[in-house]
């Protein structure tokens, strides 16, 4: 896989890494067909107070729970820390 630093992945969270999982839908008749569960990814923009600036971040649900926790500062190091641009 390219770096994830200038690949763009549309149900990916910047944070925590969370990608679609695959599966199958099972019929009545248990028929199998291919199928994909997405996270939940929200859009959100947060003020960087070091930064003097907005930064928008595409973030599960669990991860705007993480920076709810751990504050925005952190959890924009960690994404960094993975290689991601923010």
């Amino acid at each position: 896989m390219p770096e994830e630093s200038y690949v763009t992945v549309s149900a990916h969270c910047m944070l925590t890494g969370a990608r679609p999982g695959f599966g199958n839908r099972i019929s009545h008749s248990h028929r199998r067909t291919s199928r994909r569960f997405d996270p939940n990814i929200q859009s959100k923009r947060y003020w960087l107070p070091g930064e003097g600036r907005y930064v928008r971040l595409r973030l599960s649900a669990r991860a705007v729970k993480t920076v709810d926790a751990i504050g925005v500062e952190a959890a924009v190091a960690r994404i960094r820390a993975r290689g991601v641009r923010v």
